[in-house]
């Protein structure tokens, strides 16, 4: 019984796992997940003696995985990617040391830039715009990734490209608009792009005999349920939440040009805290005196076909913002970007569901520890919130 509480790790290196010489050096390992950039890995090792200094083993592009837990359990394996660094460091006094840090591949994707578009052509008729969901995973393909996108992820990029290809076969010389252009961007960067554009996120998976190769695309509605619940006082050791108004946005506009009927619309997508539901509103030409004004105006000119995607991107991050946390507990693999944690305990406001932002395991001479960053996300409004944990403290009466 007192494994459970025994940090443990295994490291590959090269599809082998490294000799236990080399295991006995590490002085700490730390993972990283995160939703924005890539994931990582940093290993600390004594170089006693110089003696890892240029070993074979500790070289950029050799492939690492790594899999975290604790002894007398199956460790979880967390990360899949290639050593991108070493750095060694000869101190004056005390032990030299070598860290090695690792990414995953999606490091490969930031690699120069492109000047390409994404067309099907049709004989005698044009060109017209792929679909999102065939040209991310036509970049991913390229760059040796597997793309997964999630149903609700695809059926919103489906939704919103309807519109584009209803409008195409109706104006084909208008279709030219709507083709995806990669101009001087890197692939990471194009792809960011359109998943912005259609509500989604982009993770990396580590599990599996795939573990390393799958990316994926995600709605985040369609990921609401807790995967790990953590409670002040027993398993949540710190937490920081932080709630603000401060440069809120509510709701966000754009002047959309028609040119079938040379009109301008100002479009208005906001989000209605009351009701935790969007709202949407159209005028044509300006917004009528006494209509609440907008907290956010697009800047660059839109279609009634690119409106969609670009005020979605710009209002979705920023009311995501509202309300974010900080925490840690005791070492576990389980809370990686992207899963959802049960916060109880910690009151009504600010107890329930979190979107883990990030999070960082580290394992050294002070233990086995993970650390996160949250979000409250809208969509986890639709929520009762006794259902996710979100209930009043209860206050002991003081005679």
């Amino acid at each position: 019984m007192n494994d459970r509480y025994v940090p443990d790790f295994r490291v590959w290196i090269d599809g082998e796992v490294v000799p236990s010489s080399l295991r006995a050096s590490i002085m700490s390992v730390s993972q990283t997940s995160g939703l924005e950039g890539a994931d990582r890995v940093e290993i600390a090792l004594a170089n006693e003696g110089l003696r890892w200094l240029d070993h074979d083993l500790l070289k950029v592009h050799k492939s690492l995985k790594l899999e975290l837990g604790y002894a007398g359990e199956e460790l979880t394996q967390v990360f899949v990617g290639e050593i991108v660094a070493v750095e060694a460091s000869f101190p004056g006094g005390g032990m030299p040391t070598v860290t090695i840090a690792a990414h995953d591949r999606r490091h490969r994707l930031a690699d120069g830039t492109k000047v390409r578009w994404f067309a099907i052509p049709i004989p005698s008729v044009g060109n017209f715009a792929v679909p999102d969901p065939i040209t991310v995973s036509a970049v991913s393909l390229e760059n040796g990734l597997i793309p997964l996108i999630d149903p609700v992820g695809a059926a919103i990029a489906i939704l919103l490209g309807g519109v584009e290809a209803v409008v195409s076969v109706a104006d084909p010389g208008s279709a030219q608009k709507f083709i995806r252009k990669q101009a001087n961007e890197s692939d990471y960067d194009f792809i960011a792009k359109i998943a912005a554009e259609n509500g989604w996120e982009v993770q990396m998976e580590h599990g599996g005999d795939l573990g390393g190769r799958l990316l994926r695309f995600t709605s985040p509605l369609d990921h609401l349920d807790a995967d790990v619940t953590l409670r002040y006082g027993s398993s949540l050791l710190e937490f920081s939440p932080r709630i603000s108004i401060v440069g809120q946005v509510f709701s966000i506009s754009g002047y959309v040009w028609v040119p079938q009927i040379k009109l301008v619309f100002v479009v208005t997508l906001g989000w209605d805290w009351d009701r935790m539901a969007l709202t949407l509103s159209v005028y044509p030409g300006v917004i009528p005196i006494g209509t609440e004004a907008s907290n956010h105006l697009i800047q660059e000119p839109l279609t009634a076909v690119s409106a969609p995607r670009k005020i979605l991107a710009e209002i979705l991050p920023r009311l995501n913002k509202r309300l974010t946390a900080s925490g840690s507990t005791l070492g576990d693999p389980r809370i990686q970007a992207g899963k959802v944690l049960r916060l109880e305990g910690v009151g009504q406001q600010f107890g329930g569901l979190y979107r883990v932002t990030s999070a960082t395991s580290t394992i050294d001479q002070s233990g086995f520890r993970t650390q996160f960053e949250t979000r409250k996300e809208i969509w986890f409004g639709s929520i009762p919130s006794p259902e996710q944990g979100a209930i009043p403290v209860t206050v002991p009466f003081a005679a």
